[in-house]
C-alpha cells in the first residue's frame, strides 16, 4: 500500500450520505427520544385497539409462530415470542447494567450504595403496601407487585428532557435506583411469578451456563458465539418454570467487565496492524486477510464486552425491543374494562396511587431515614427537591409493571385494570416530574444571580 497515493475526494451524496448516518447514529442514543418512541409505541396501541381496527390488533399478537427442524416444532403466539423470547434481550441488557455498576459505578460499594438502596428498597415496599391495603381479594393480591418497578428508560427520557438544569448526580440517582429497582423485580418474578419448578430443566440451563463458562476461559470474545448457549439457557429455564426472560439477566451478570486477554494491549496490537498495513506494496487479499483479522479483534477488545455489547444492543433495545413490547401490550380495550366491578376498580385505583403517591413516598421517606440515620448523605448537587423529582420520575412503572402485571394476572379484566393502571400512573408521573422539574430549574436560575 503506497502511503503517497493521494487521497482521493468522495463524491458529495456519498458524503452526505456519511453525514446523515452520523447524525442518525447519534440520535439513536439520545435517551429522551427513546422514551418519546416508547410514548408513541404505547399509543399507537391503545388507539389501535380501541379503534374499528380492533379484531385486528388482537389477531395479529395471537398469530402462531413456529419454529422446528424436521418432525419437532415448537409454536407459540406472537405475543409470546416478543414477551418472552425478545424480552430476554431486554433483560440481558438491564443485566449488564447491573454487572457493570456492581463493578465500578453506583453499586460498586456500600457507601456509594447506600442512599440508592434505601430509595429503592422504600419505593418498593411503600408502593407495594398501598397496593395491597386497597386489594385484599387473593386473585387482586397477585398483582401487588405491579407498581414496585420503575421504568429505566422512559424515567431517564423524562429526566434528559429537562436539559442541562438538573445535576449529573440526580441522574445517577435514578439510575442507581432503577438499576436497584431492576434487580429487586427480577428477584420477585423469580420467587413469585415463576410457575412450579420442573427441576429436570436445569441441567438444560446449567448446559447453557457452563457452556458460556468454556468460552470464556478459552478467550472467544465474539458476542455471536454465545448466542448458542444463550439459547440452551433459555430453553431450560422454559422448561424447568422459571420466566425464560430470566436467562438475559442471568447473561448479562455473566458478562466479563474486562477486556480480553491478548498478547499486546489493544492499542498496541492494532498500531502494529496498521504499521504491517501500511509497509506493504499492493498486497494481495491473503497477504491483509492476517492484519485485517489482528486489527478487528485489536478494536473489539479495546472496550471491555460489558461496554461494548451493551453500546451494541442499545439501539435494537430502544428503538426495537421495548417499542415492539409497547406496542403488543399496551393496547388496553377501554370497552374490554369493567370498572364497574369493584375488584377492577380497586386494582386500577390501587396501582393508580400506588405508583404516583407509594413511589415518591417511599423514595423520600427511606432517604431521609438512612440520611438521618447516618449510613449516608445526599451526593453533591442532590438537595431534598431532587430527591423529590427522582421519586416523582420513579412513579414511571411502564415497561416492567406491565410485563409483571402479564405475568400476575390471568383474568383478562383484572389484567387490562392494571394495565389502564399503570399507563394513567406513568403519564401523570411523567407530567409531576417535568413540571416539578422545571420548577426547580427556575428556582436555581433565579437564585443564580445571588450565588
Amino acid at each position: 500500500m503506497n502511503r503517497n497515493t493521494p487521497r482521493q475526494t468522495l463524491p458529495r451524496a456519498q458524503v452526505l450520505a456519511e453525514r446523515a448516518f452520523s447524525t442518525l447514529e447519534r440520535f439513536l442514543h439520545i435517551e429522551a427520544v427513546s422514551g418519546i418512541v416508547l410514548l408513541v409505541a404505547a399509543a399507537v396501541a391503545l388507539i389501535w385497539a380501541n379503534s374499528p381496527a380492533a379484531a385486528s390488533y388482537h389477531a395479529l399478537w395471537h398469530a402462531p409462530v413456529s419454529i422446528g427442524l424436521g418432525s419437532q416444532v415448537f409454536s407459540q403466539s406472537l405475543h409470546f415470542w416478543i414477551n418472552d423470547a425478545l424480552m430476554a434481550v431486554f433483560f440481558l441488557v438491564v443485566g449488564m447494567e447491573i454487572r457493570r455498576e456492581i463493578h465500578e459505578g453506583a453499586l460498586a460499594s456500600l457507601q456509594l450504595a447506600a442512599l440508592p438502596l434505601a430509595a429503592a428498597l422504600g419505593g418498593v415496599l411503600v408502593p407495594a403496601l398501598i397496593y395491597v391495603a386497597l386489594n385484599t381479594e387473593p386473585t387482586q393480591l397477585r398483582g401487588w407487585a405491579v407498581p414496585t418497578a420503575t421504568d429505566i428508560a422512559f424515567a431517564v427520557g423524562v429526566l434528559a428532557l429537562l436539559g442541562r438544569s438538573i445535576p449529573g448526580n440526580v441522574r445517577v440517582l435514578l439510575l442507581a435506583l432503577a438499576i436497584i429497582d431492576d434487580i429487586v423485580a427480577v428477584l420477585i418474578i423469580a420467587a413469585f411469578y415463576s410457575g412450579g419448578l420442573d427441576y429436570s430443566g436445569l441441567l438444560v440451563a446449567g448446559t447453557g451456563v457452563l457452556m458460556v463458562l468454556g468460552l470464556q476461559q478459552i478467550g472467544v470474545g465474539s458476542a455471536w458465539a454465545y448466542l448458542l448457549p444463550g439459547a440452551v439457557l433459555w430453553v431450560g429455564l422454559l422448561q424447568t418454570g422459571v420466566h425464560p426472560t430470566l436467562a438475559g439477566v442471568v447473561l448479562g451478570l455473566m458478562t466479563p467487565v474486562l477486556s480480553g486477554r491478548m498478547r499486546e494491549q489493544p492499542l498496541d496490537a492494532a498500531r502494529l496492524a496498521l504499521d504491517e498495513l501500511n509497509t506493504r506494496n499492493d498486497p494481495t487479499p491473503h497477504e491483509l486477510a492476517g492484519p485485517l483479522k489482528q486489527l478487528r479483534q485489536a478494536q473489539r477488545e479495546v472496550m471491555p464486552p460489558v461496554i461494548r455489547v451493551q453500546m451494541a444492543l442499545h439501539p435494537w433495545v430502544a428503538y426495537g425491543v421495548m417499542p415492539l413490547f409497547a406496542l403488543a401490550n399496551a393496547g388496553v380495550t377501554l370497552d374490554g374494562v369493567d370498572l364497574s366491578l369493584d375488584s377492577a376498580q380497586a386494582v386500577t385505583v390501587g396501582v393508580l396511587l400506588a405508583l404516583v403517591i407509594g413511589k415518591p413516598l417511599g423514595v423520600i421517606g427511606a432517604s431521609w431515614l438512612a440520611v438521618r440515620l447516618g449510613w449516608c448523605r445526599l451526593p453533591p448537587g442532590v438537595t431534598w427537591s431532587s430527591v423529590g423529582l427522582v421519586g416523582l420520575l420513579a412513579g414511571i412503572g411502564f415497561t416492567m409493571s406491565i410485563f409483571i402485571a402479564t405475568l400476575a394476572f390471568i383474568d383478562a379484566n383484572l389484567l387490562n385494570a392494571a394495565k389502564l393502571g399503570v399507563l394513567l400512573a406513568s403519564l401523570v408521573a411523567a407530567v409531576l416530574g417535568l413540571a416539578w422539574g422545571f420548577l426547580q430549574a427556575r428556582r436555581a436560575r433565579h437564585r443564580a444571580p445571588l450565588a
